[in-house]
């Protein structure tokens, strides 16, 4: 697979999360919910951290949210730089196409997320309580690589208390899918599972 058609995938990988994140920013308020399955909703969240909504400042006290959120943005635009050149080289090498698709795929979502982070604080007002204005007279909700990132799928496939005869666990209420997530969540996922499931294919042996 050509570097071109590695670059059209991430394209419209990006149109997708980013127009699917426009419209729910300037059509939902935060926890806005719209039910199309009984399993499937459309959920308005915000992820002001890394996955889950953990933040960096949890594991380290001393450092502040803000500081925190700084760091982490920062190491994903790092981060972004070295999957980029991983595409680059592997194409000039000629590496198997499920690794090339494999790593579009992570490179997109990755890029979709940091968006957010960058410039969402700058391009959008705040949605709690209101649904969010986009460039706002007033400024955004806050300042550069202060940018939370958008959320909306959301799976509860099942939903009840556990049998009291499992250890740990048993008889707390759970949900099965807990997490909220969003079109570049998933191309990161996509490329992950299709390095560990193709992983022989997307990088074999040399003879």
């Amino acid at each position: 697979m050509s570097l071109k058609k590695s670059i059209i995938i991430i394209i419209l990988i990006l149109l997708v999360d980013q127009i699917s994140k426009f419209y729910i920013k300037t059509h939902f308020t935060l926890g806005d919910e719209y039910r199309v399955f009984q399993w499937f909703r459309v959920y308005f969240v915000e992820n002001d951290g890394m996955a889950w909504g953990t933040k960096i400042s949890d594991f380290v006290s001393f450092i502040s949210d803000r500081t925190a959120k700084i760091a982490l943005t920062v190491f994903r635009i790092v981060a972004i730089f070295g999957i980029g050149y991983w595409l680059f080289d592997a194409t000039k090498k000629n590496s198997p196409k499920v690794l090339l698709l494999a790593i579009a795929f992570i490179f997109a979502g990755a890029l979709g997320n940091i968006i957010d982070s960058v410039f969402y604080g700058l391009l959008f007002s705040d949605s709690h309580g209101q649904i969010a204005t986009f460039l706002p007279a007033e400024g955004g909700y806050d300042g550069l690589l202060h940018g939370r990132v958008v959320d909306m799928l959301y799976f509860p496939l099942w939903k009840g208390f556990l049998p009291e005869w499992l250890p740990f666990f048993g008889g707390k209420f759970f949900t099965f899918f807990e997490p909220v997530f969003n079109v570049a969540d998933m191309a990161i996922s996509t490329g992950f599972m299709m390095l560990l499931v193709f992983n022989k294919k997307a990088f074999p042996k040399k003879e």
